[in-house]
């Protein structure tokens, strides 16, 4: 049984012979430098391709190589999925799973390593289609006045203030926002963001975000670095997402609001304010970095159900 560590911040083992650990291996570097994928994404493909090799070996009674890979059945995937079925696992994670065997085996047809044609043929689980729930606009402005009332230390408060209101702002990811470094903060009215797969967009900065890091700069107790991390935590390295994450969950039970409103649930907010407001799909599309159109057109539906409960809630004949 042949056992490695893939990448040197890989954590994940796989069980399966030399020839099929060299490709994996080859897989994951050509996802980090050819496709500019997060290590958040490759730990979670990795887990992925992990879960199916320890499906294989019990499944086939030994430890698969590259000849077995390209033998595997349609009814051999299959399995796999009814064991995630019955495991409970949900849809969602089933849906990435195939799509992360797709990758795995397109790469190895592509290299000349493994031909197989059966994956083709696996259908992804369909899943629910869900529309972002972004908040209301006076729920998003109450949790931008309402953040730093949950810290006592006013440069603390000012951070995550300045934080939300990059994300409610300019609709930033969160790791987007985390990201910046004090040398991204512009002089003028728009931004250079780095977001998914290192591809770079320019989004506009209203003043009031602007002041809001400024006001942050200016009472941090130290002077940051050009180059450094523009919001830090009380150690003055980078501050981590799940302190921003930690925050909101307060800041729900503070203003009584639903389980939705996460951080992300900002940038569903900039999206959807926006398209009520009469901007085009096009333009948010740009602004939120979306490769796909389709992702983007997800915030007309949330438009159509916010005019059809106004019109239910205001109509006089809507209530007979």
């Amino acid at each position: 049984m042949a056992v490695r560590k893939v990448t040197a911040k890989s954590l994940i083992d796989y069980t399966a012979e030399p020839a099929v650990l060299k490709a994996i291996e080859s897989w994951q570097r050509w996802m980090m430098v050819e496709k500019n994928y997060s290590q958040h994404t490759m730990d979670a493909y990795g887990r992925d391709l992990a879960s199916f090799f320890g499906y294989l070996g019990n499944h086939l009674g030994f430890t698969p190589g590259l000849g077995d890979l390209e033998n595997l059945t349609t009814t051999d995937f299959r399995g796999y999925l009814a064991k995630r079925h019955n495991d409970g696992l949900s849809r969602s994670s089933t849906a990435r799973a195939v799509s992360t065997l797709r990758n795995f085996f397109k790469f190895l047809d592509r290299h000349e390593l493994a031909h197989n044609a059966a994956i083709k043929a696996v259908k992804t689980p369909k899943l629910p289609r869900s529309i972002p729930k972004p908040l209301s606009e006076v729920e998003a402005r109450e949790a931008l006045l309402s953040i730093g009332d949950l810290h006592d230390t006013p440069w603390i408060a000012a951070r995550d203030i300045a934080i939300l209101t990059l994300l409610y702002g300019c609709g930033l990811r969160i790791s987007e926002a985390l990201n910046l470094n004090v040398e991204d903060v512009p002089d003028g009215d728009a931004m250079v963001i780095t977001g998914k797969g290192k591809k770079q967009r320019v989004v506009p900065v209203l003043p009031i975000v602007l002041d809001a890091i400024q006001y942050y700069l200016d009472l941090y107790p130290q002077r940051l670095k050009k180059n450094g991390p523009l919001f830090v935590g009380v150690q003055g390295k980078r501050v981590n997402s799940g302190v921003i994450q930690r925050q909101v969950r307060k800041l729900r039970a503070y203003l009584g609001l639903p389980a939705s409103a996460t951080p992300h649930a900002l940038r569903h907010s900039f999206a959807t304010h926006l398209l009520a407001g009469g901007g085009d799909l096009r333009t948010i599309q740009e602004l939120l970095g979306h490769e796909s159109l389709s992702t983007t057109q997800r915030y007309t539906e949330v438009d159509q159900a916010r005019l059809i409960k106004v019109y239910r809630d205001s109509h006089p004949r809507a209530r007979n």
